[in-house]
């Protein structure tokens, strides 16, 4: 398998707090739908809309007796997937944690008899996680739910009445938003589609859309969420619920697909990771009206085959081939997303946020403890106080044991459901100059104690920032600051080696405006997969030996694409970076040179006002090896080289130990654990270039690393 989905999941986050606590909708497919809006603004409660939803709770309540279904059987197929994002603002594509695969013999009978047999199953682990799935899971939703909704055998969603039950009549608000012809060969049905959203969104209820047949009131599909009254876990972020029905024998709706999604996040840590349980359910082979033996119903709705039964079951090709293409047209669908967004939209914002509260609140296991030439050992902690509704508090501090100075910062945040959050901080902090890391934070601290190398050149900055950011997909930050830069000291001291001198900055007063973008997208079906961001900053700086404030523009991209090439992935990551503008600060300055930059050059040797760094690299995977992970089960761990070449070009350099491009590298990568740790070995080919050997985490574990 392509190393772009192997598990760095959610086993990050649990590898985090071990170390801390060591430490101390889909589309309707095959039917072609034309949309066509009813009106401007929605009309809830209208007599049209009542009478519409009036008939499809006697269709419901009669359950299809008038239709002519006395009972049916299908075979379901579906995928249970165990997934992770990490990062801020939890971006695409999420990482594979466990993927499930089962076959589900279906059964059904008039009035309201259902049953499931689960026939076969296999699973594939990437990283220990000891997560089990609640028995509703590894089946599909029956007659678009009975009247009292309830997921994850009432853990999950509890007493939550369905929109088309007498209760959920007088608990609901209906309107008419949309209509919807769909043709299935020569016949077309009029869809009218439903928007719902409850009368008190402090109760436990849904949210979303039912489609409902103009003619007969079934329902063609049902796209809903739930209020946060209604998630009985505090972690659960939200649940989404997809349900297409398919028109069997041109008279009955029936089951024929179903997407199930659960997002939970941590609670008492705000480490950006979040875990995701993804049912993907398709079902074939539906026979109506077969005569299904009563007998087949008694016992539990849900039942088994024998384990040897269940492992014997002969599923086409490997479970693995599938994962990257299911989990990458999930990402481009994104129809439960939209689901979430509709539902923060038809309901107050404050009844599904968060209950208020005091969390201790640490964004990386490096805010606990990290290490490096200026600081020494340092310690730190955070703490996050939730004041209710959309607005938080966080303050975050830090001491160094060799610099002997607190570090912190303070800020006031506001965010909605929507995605749009807007903060106020002071803070008084290091920051690192570069164009990006050159090491995960853990790496370099391990690093910097153990060797004496430390890839950060940091210096100080204190002051105080506006930041208001938003978008889901294509995701924006826009910050303005006021701050005086200052340069810091050596003062730690490694196990061994010897540290490098500190790194100069000049001393300067800084205002600073920044637009930042970023997102992915796929390219193609499936086979290659782009992401990028850009930064632009405008910088007004005053140096006291510059004598006047002068102005800069500052910009810089980056891009990174995976491609499926042969047997591997071919991989590109691209950065490019000006200023623009007079006597531009030191750490202000286009900075390549370490692992990530320029392989083989030392750290940020190649300086000036304009630079690019591009790196080519094939992963092809050369073998495994198991590894027992104790009571969480096996897994055979990929191994995977990963040859590559890298240019980096620099113009204007200053500076006497600054180096002029183009500056090339070559090596190779040793990448295993499903990407947890990656090992290169690399040489610089031009002048100044050197053998370097570089042992760090993957890159999707940095952000809480």
């Amino acid at each position: 398998m392509p190393p772009r989905v192997a598990a760095n999941g959610l086993a990050v986050l649990v590898l985090a707090v071990v170390c801390v606590l060591t430490a101390s909708t889909a589309p309707l497919h095959a039917l072609q739908a034309q949309s066509g809006r009813e009106s401007a603004a929605a009309v809830w409660n209208d007599p049209r809309t009542i009478s519409l939803v009036d008939r499809a709770i006697a269709r419901r309540s009669a359950q299809l007796a008038d239709s002519g279904l006395a009972d049916y059987r299908a075979v379901a197929h579906g995928y249970l997937t165990f997934l992770a994002q990490l990062g801020e603002g939890y971006p695409d594509p999420p990482q594979v944690v466990r993927a499930d695969e089962l076959a589900v013999e279906v059964y059904w009978r008039a009035p309201n008899q259902s049953k499931q047999r689960v026939v076969g199953r296999r699973d594939t682990l990437m990283l220990p996680t000891d997560i089990n799935y609640h028995r509703d899971h590894l089946a599909i939703v029956q007659n678009n739910f009975p009247a009292i909704i309830r997921l994850g055998d009432g853990d999950e969603v509890r007493d939550v009445p369905h929109p088309l039950s007498g209760r959920g009549r007088d608990a609901y608000e209906f309107a008419i938003t949309d209509s919807l012809s769909i043709r299935v060969g020569a016949r077309s049905w009029d869809v009218m589609q439903v928007d719902v959203r409850p009368r008190d969104d402090r109760q436990p209820r849904a949210v979303g859309a039912l489609y409902l047949d103009r003619e007969s009131a079934a329902v063609v599909r049902m796209s809903i969420s739930f209020t946060r009254a209604a998630l009985i876990d505090p972690a659960l972020d939200d649940v989404s619920v997809v349900l297409d029905n398919g028109l069997i024998e041109g008279r009955f709706w029936l089951p024929r697909r179903q997407v199930i999604e659960i997002r939970r996040s941590g609670t008492w840590l705000e480490f950006p990771a979040r875990g995701i349980i993804r049912g993907e359910w398709d079902l074939c082979c539906m026979e109506p009206n077969r005569g299904v033996p009563a007998e087949l119903f008694a016992g539990p709705e849900i039942t088994f085959a024998p384990p040897p039964a269940l492992k014997a079951y002969a599923f086409p090709g490997q479970l693995s081939d599938s994962i990257a293409v299911r989990v990458q047209l999930a990402m481009a669908d994104g129809g439960t997303q939209q689901l979430q967004e509709q539902a923060a939209r038809i309901v107050r914002e404050a009844a599904l946020a968060k209950a208020a509260g005091a969390t201790l609140a640490v964004r990386r296991v490096s805010d606990f403890v990290r290490v490096n030439r200026v600081e020494g050992l340092a310690l730190g902690a955070g703490t996050s106080l939730r004041l209710g509704g959309p607005w938080s508090v966080r303050l975050s501090g830090r001491y160094g044991l060799d610099d002997h100075r607190i570090k912190h910062e303070l800020g006031v945040h506001w965010q909605s459901l929507s995605g749009l959050k807007l903060g106020v901080a002071t803070f008084d902090d290091l920051r690192p100059a570069g164009e990006v890391d050159e090491s995960s934070l853990i790496g370099n601290s391990i690093a910097s104690q153990e060797l004496g190398v430390d890839l950060t050149d940091l210096f100080r900055a204190e002051g105080i920032s506006l930041v208001v950011q938003g978008g889901n997909r294509l995701r924006w930050r826009l910050s303005a600051e006021r701050v005086r830069e200052s340069p810091v000291g050596v003062h730690g001291k490694p196990w061994s080696g010897n540290y490098r001198l500190g790194f100069v900055s000049d001393v300067a007063s800084v205002d600073q405006l920044q637009w930042e973008l970023s997102g992915s997208r796929l390219a193609g079906p499936v086979e290659s997969v782009w992401s990028g961001s850009g930064t632009l900053a405008l910088v007004s700086s005053n140096a006291p030996l510059q004598g006047r404030r002068v102005t800069n523009a500052r910009a810089q991209i980056n891009v990174t694409g995976e491609h499926e090439l042969g047997p591997g992935l071919l991989t590109l990551r691209t950065v490019a970076a000006s200023v623009f503008g007079a006597r531009v600060p030191v750490q202000q300055q286009v900075m390549f040179g370490g692992p990530e930059t320029a392989p083989g050059y030392a750290t940020h040797t190649l300086r000036g006002g304009a630079g690019v760094t591009s790196r080519l690299e094939w992963r092809a995977r050369v073998g495994s090896f198991p590894v027992s992970l104790a009571r969480f089960g096996t897994t055979r761990v990929p191994v995977i080289l990963a040859p590559f070449v890298q240019g980096a070009w620099v113009s204007s350099a200053t500076g006497p130990s600054s180096t002029v491009g183009p500056q090339r590298s070559a090596g190779f990568g040793l990448i295993s654990l499903h990407d947890l740790l990656r090992l290169d070995v690399a040489r610089g080919l031009d002048r100044g270039g050197k053998w370097s050997l570089r042992l760090d985490f993957g890159h999707a574990f940095w952000p809480i690393l």
